[in-house]
């Protein structure tokens, strides 16, 4: 009986040792562990301090420096602890192409201001040459400084019965527009309704250009932008129409004979 009651206490003793254990260690908080955030590396590179349209020559003031993520920096951006003397040194060029206030800088989309804004624009080894355009000739002149169009004449020829008829055909493809009259402004939102587009071509394709001026009506067609980056293509080399009409000239008179 004895031996009975020692087991059934050292039992009892043993389950209260383990509840209170238990209590215990439910009523104390597990310590939390805390991760220290490590810093994210910044440095410090050259922005816009303004918008600055394409064309416009750097003042002092037009330039910042900007804290950026290092881990974020674009290939070409100037590091303050690269180029310190960055800011005075651009003063006095010109943008090539438009920036927005707070974008990074890099050295291509600057230029000395020599010559004309327009030869600025140019890419090495193209041409700029105006055309006569209108409304109807330029998808209803929602075509925009900087879009890319493909060229297409419209001419008059000689039909199968003898009749004139009108043809058009596309003699270039995928031209940038380099201006609409006067405007360059690539952000402008607004139609410009202009009579003249400039558009940005190689040496070789200013003799079709202005053949197919003088021998039609030329139109531009606007391109998607997904498309721009499509390789452009010479498609028709307009020809000079033959001469319907000679002029004979027999003991000084003149005589007209028609071909046709």
């Amino acid at each position: 009986m004895l031996r009975t009651l020692i087991v059934l206490g050292a039992i009892g003793s043993g389950g209260a040792a383990a509840w209170i254990s238990t209590t215990m260690t439910a009523s104390q908080p597990l310590p939390s562990v805390v991760v220290a955030e490590q810093p994210i590396p910044r440095v410090e590179i050259l922005v816009a301090d303004r918008d600055l349209p394409a064309g416009a020559v750097l003042r002092p003031g037009d330039l910042r420096w900007q804290s950026w993520p290092e881990e974020l920096l674009l290939a070409g951006a100037m590091r303050r602890d690269a180029q310190p003397g960055a800011p005075e040194a651009f003063s006095g060029q010109m943008v090539r192409i438009a920036l927005t206030a707070g974008e990074p800088l890099r050295a291509d989309k600057l230029i000395q201001a020599q010559g004309g804004y327009l030869s600025v624009l140019l890419e090495p080894g193209k041409r700029a040459v105006a055309v006569r355009i209108s409304v109807e000739s330029t998808a209803g002149g929602f075509i925009m400084p900087n879009d890319h169009v493909d060229v297409l004449r419209t001419f008059s020829r000689q039909g199968p019965s003898g009749q004139s008829e009108m043809v058009s055909e596309t003699i270039l493809s995928n031209v940038r527009v380099l201006a609409i009259d006067q405007s360059t402004d690539t952000r402008n939102s607004e139609t410009v309704l202009g009579k003249t587009a400039t558009l940005e071509l190689e040496a070789s394709e200013v003799e079709i250009v202005t053949a197919g001026e003088a021998s039609g009506l030329l139109s531009l067609a606007l391109r998607a932008f997904a498309d721009n980056a499509e390789e452009r293509r010479i498609m028709h080399q307009p020809v000079a129409a033959a001469p319907t009409t000679i002029r004979i000239s027999r003991g000084g008179v003149v005589e007209q004979v028609d071909l046709r």
